[in-house]
């Protein structure tokens, strides 16, 4: 089914929409849900979380990427679980694991979750994705955003590990360096 048409079915209030949105894109949030918490039931319930908190806000935003809207829910639900449940230096999570990249090339020795959150920083992050090429940009949002292996982002692009790897290195050092022309202290 279309998109607008499930965007529809919940502006209309039928149950039907949860069902569409299920069958369209149940594999994509389970998947972001597990790359972060790599708890199968943990993930699950995040995804049906993900239903009800569009049941309630779809109505007030109409989404023109359904895809995206609800990746974003599912994947702010499944952190908050996984803060609650885990420290940061605990877990083998790819969450864990790309923050912990991050961490390490980006944060200047602060904590990079508060640096993220804030406003100016973020915008500064989308402004130097908006400077790379389509792959580049592909593999930096599946690995930091979405939370994919390292092992499925090289299939995904047709490159081998050690080569993904090596990009994703040079990726965070070539935004360390803008953040550091954009004048942001790291």
């Amino acid at each position: 089914m279309d998109d607008s048409k499930i965007v529809d079915l919940y502006l209309d209030r039928n149950e039907e929409a949860i069902v569409c949105t299920q069958q369209k894109y149940g594999a994509y949030l389970l998947k972001i849900a597990r790359n972060i918490l790599s708890d199968k039931q943990d993930s699950e319930e995040c995804v049906n979380d993900t239903y009800l908190a569009a049941w309630n806000s779809i109505p007030e935003n109409r989404p023109k990427n359904l895809s995206s809207y609800l990746g974003r829910i599912v994947r702010q639900i499944s952190i908050d679980v996984f803060r609650k449940k885990n420290s940061l230096k605990r877990g083998g999570s790819e969450y864990v694991l790309s923050y912990s990249e991050l961490e390490e090339d980006v944060s200047g020795g602060t904590d990079p979750l508060k640096e993220i959150e804030a406003g100016e920083l973020a915008e500064s992050v989308s402004a130097y994705l908006r400077t790379l090429n389509e792959r580049d940009r592909e593999m930096f949002i599946r690995r930091y955003y979405y939370f994919d292996s390292i092992k499925e982002i090289a299939a995904g692009c047709g490159i081998s590990q050690s080569n993904a790897k090596t990009r994703l290195f040079r990726l965070r050092k070539d935004l360390k360096e803008y953040l550091r022309k954009e004048d942001l202290g790291l």
